[in-house]
């Protein structure tokens, strides 16, 4: 084994996207190729009474004008892949009936984009409307239901006697926060070519995709084939965020309509259909209660949440679980209740429940530090737990006092007076906040293959995906380890459906399920090597025992030598140049049972908001983070960096705004959706200290896509109220809020 895992490498992939030689799924081409335009509605509730396609199918290169009267008809009407989480509820034209604004109702296919969008402006659609479309959440959340279980967890949680719990409090906070509709946008739009063979009983798809085994196993269900005769690729994804890890109804229906014109069919979703039928973020109202005694501990919790789901499919943001988890308590109580709206399903957005949650149990927790004049650190160390409240588990691993002490270190934390509002600098209030940051540890089955090559080069293969955060790089840096040669002589494969299985890219699964797949098959590669080196008639080592021999550098050496032996080049060349290959499967055993699996963080920032104008600006932000072994020190700090730079901007920015007279989004484009740009990030300190976690997985790895969001909105706006005295509970946290 060498030592390049943890290695901060630069990306092996860098140089391609930089020079633009990074191929996405719209760019790819394919003789014959047309282009399918979708046209959604413009009412919230109703049926599609009439629409008028004449006009647009007498345009010049219109080959289809589909809709719902002459659209395919598909197996159980499509729905036999909406099986939740992933495979979601779609609009795929099968009847007449419209759910939410934006909803597919037809698709214009012509020889270029342009004829096809301007066919698209001439269509005409009379909807009739049976009753009123629910659009406000103030009047859905009158009668919400309870969703029973949420990905496999209980909706509801309860332990002790929350009612007890806050009669014997010395005090006692009650508030209602809220966070708004948000929306994924990650640069690259949702983007399918599908094509399919000359008998119609194959189909290829190039799609933007987290999850390319997910989205060939749905493809797979919808149009009723065998999964084997769908092909997916996508060897690089434009961002996700959560929207790219459910196959979408536009994914169904450019395959649809590839199969109705006989030719590859391009589909790609204009920047305002991005806040259509992709999914959002859901609308959440979240009361919290806390009690505690007069030394801080807590005598009771509880955390209540109503989100907003569609008409057509439940989706549950999981706010509350984190407060099943994070702090001592012997009386705590969860609720989840969904209100069903007219709207698009919403889906997972980065660190679904998590993100969401934090933000109102931590700005809690430091409202109950103000009331018993603490400092908001001590009263999260007064209780601190080593083992889950929820589960009764230990943590596998939890550095979280830790990550507390350096960041409080680095930041200055010792300088924060108690009382708010009295650090100013001119006319600029001074705030500082902090927050918790947690996200668990997932991980799924995955598969991988090896092929050492006559060159002594080794070629891996994973059916996963880069969303960019890396993966190409540190699965070449796991195998290289593993195999015992550089990494230069590592070439790590993905995005074919092809390809030995990979879970979706979600739920910062990836390194976690992928890397152990990997170093079990280049383990496995290592012994057939070494077995090779025994037993070729040539070798050097020729029946020397396993014990005495190991692989480094690209040789088969023994152990106690530093040079001689044979190299892997020479075993491989004299195999008549055919690669050997090894293969393995991995996947998690009970250590969920034995174990609870989180990665734990500590937030630390300060605020500077201007007396008069109320604008707010983050000069500075800390995060320390324990997340097991790093397997790439330097897309990891991008990573959490990345989280850091949402987290400011679900603070300060990010909200979509809903009419709620028809449903339709009033600012869906990057114009009026706001994000952090350049100007509005200050310094970012990111740290991570010393984690060992043997139980995880094989590497020790955690995955850390999601945490960095988790704990920065707190944050920010406990170091608002900090800098102002002013409380704000309803995200964002913007300048009229203040005045």
């Amino acid at each position: 084994m060498t030592n390049i895992v943890g290695q901060g490498l630069v990306r092996v992939d860098g140089r391609d996207k930089v020079c633009g030689r990074a191929t996405y799924a719209a760019e790819f081409e394919a003789a014959g190729m047309v282009h399918a335009v979708l046209l959604t509605s413009t009412v919230a509730r109703g049926r599609v009474e009439r629409i008028d396609t004449q006009a647009a199918e007498a345009e010049p290169g219109v080959l289809a004008v589909i809709t719902a009267r002459n659209a395919m008809p598909l197996p159980d009407r499509g729905r036999g892949a909406s099986q939740s989480p992933a495979g979601r509820a779609r609009s795929l034209l099968q009847d007449d009936s419209v759910s939410y604004n934006g909803e597919p109702v037809a698709i214009v296919v012509a020889d270029t984009l342009e004829r096809a969008a301007a066919a698209a402006r001439l269509l005409r659609v009379r909807y009739s409307q049976a009753s009123e479309a629910v659009v406000a959440f103030d009047q859905a959340k009158a009668s919400p239901h309870d969703p029973g279980q949420m990905q496999g967890r209980s909706s509801d949680s309860n332990r002790g006697n929350v009612t007890a719990g806050l009669r014997d409090a010395v005090q006692v906070h009650q508030a209602i926060y809220t966070t708004p509709i948000e929306h994924h946008n990650p640069m690259e739009p949702h983007a399918t070519i599908a094509q399919w063979n000359a008998a119609g009983d194959r189909l290829t798809v190039h799609d933007s995709t987290q999850a390319i085994s997910g989205s060939r196993d749905t493809l797979a269900k919808t149009f009723g084939i065998a999964t084997d005769n769908v092909v997916v690729l996508c060897p690089f994804v434009g961002g996700g965020f959560g929207c790219k890890g459910s196959s979408w109804s536009h994914v169904a229906l450019a395959a649809m309509a590839s199969r109705q014109v006989g030719r590859p069919v391009k589909l790609v979703l204009e920047r305002p259909q991005m806040f259509g039928s992709v999914g959002h973020r859901p609308h959440t109202e979240q009361t919290l209660s806390i009690g505690a005694a007069a030394d801080g501990q807590f005598t009771a919790l509880h955390h209540g949440v109503v989100s907003e789901t569609s008409m057509i499919e439940d989706w549950t943001e999981r706010s509350a679980v984190v407060s099943r988890m994070l702090y001592a308590c012997d009386n705590q109580s969860t609720t989840h209740r969904l209100a069903r709206m007219n709207i698009a399903v919403p889906t997972f957005t980065r660190a679904p429940g998590e993100a969401s949650g934090c933000f109102a149990l931590e700005c809690a927790v430091d409202e109950m530090a103000t009331l018993l004049a603490m400092d908001p650190l001590a009263l999260r160390l007064r209780n601190y737990t080593e083992t889950d409240p929820d589960s009764g588990l230990p943590f596998s691993s939890k550095s979280l006092r830790e990550c507390y002490r350096v960041g409080a270190e680095r930041f200055g934390w010792r300088h924060r007076p108690l009382q708010a509002g009295t650090l100013r600098d001119g006319h600029w209030r001074i705030g500082m906040g902090m927050a918790t940051a947690t996200y668990p540890t997932n991980r799924s089955p995955a598969e991988a293959l090896v092929r050492m090559m006559a060159d002594g080069a080794a070629v891996l293969q994973c059916g996963s995906q880069d969303l960019g955060t890396g993966t190409l790089t540190v699965m070449a840096q796991v195998a290289a380890d593993a195999l015992g040669i550089p990494v230069s002589r590592v070439r790590f494969e993905l995005g074919d459906s092809r390809m030995p299985k990979s879970p979706g890219s979600g739920g910062s699964q990836t390194a976690a399920s992928v890397a152990p797949a990997v170093q079990a098959a280049c383990l496995a590669m290592r012994a057939k090597l070494v077995d090779l080196a025994r037993t070729d008639g040539q070798s050097s080592l020729r029946d020397r025992p396993v014990a005495e021999l190991t692989v480094v550098d690209g040789w088969v050496r023994p152990v106690s030598a530093g040079s001689g032996g044979e190299s892997v080049n020479a075993l491989i060349g004299r195999m008549q140049g055919a690669p050997l290959e090894a293969r393995a499967q991995t996947a998690p055993g009970d250590e969920k049972k034995r174990f609870s699996m989180h990665a734990f963080g500590a937030v630390f920032a300060e605020v500077r908001v201007d007396d008069a104008l109320g604008i707010i600006r983050v000069p500075r932000i800390v995060g320390v983070y324990g997340v097991g072994n790093r397997l790439n020190a330097r897309t990891a700090h991008s990573q959490l960096m990345g989280g850091i730079v949402w987290g400011v901007g679900m603070a300060l920015f990010e909200e979509t705004w809903r009419d709620e007279r028809n449903g339709r989004y009033v600012n869906a484009s990057l114009a009026e959706y706001h994000v952090p740009v350049n100007a509005d990030i200050g310094d970012i300190d990111v740290q991570f200290v010393p984690e060992d976690d043997p139980h995880v997985n094989p590497l020790g790895v955690k995955g850390i896509g999601e945490i960095g969001i988790t704990g920065v909105a707190a944050a920010i706006a406990n170091a608002v109220y900090h800098a102002t005295g002013k409380r704000v509970r309803d995200l964002p946290v913007t300048l009229d809020k203040l005045i």
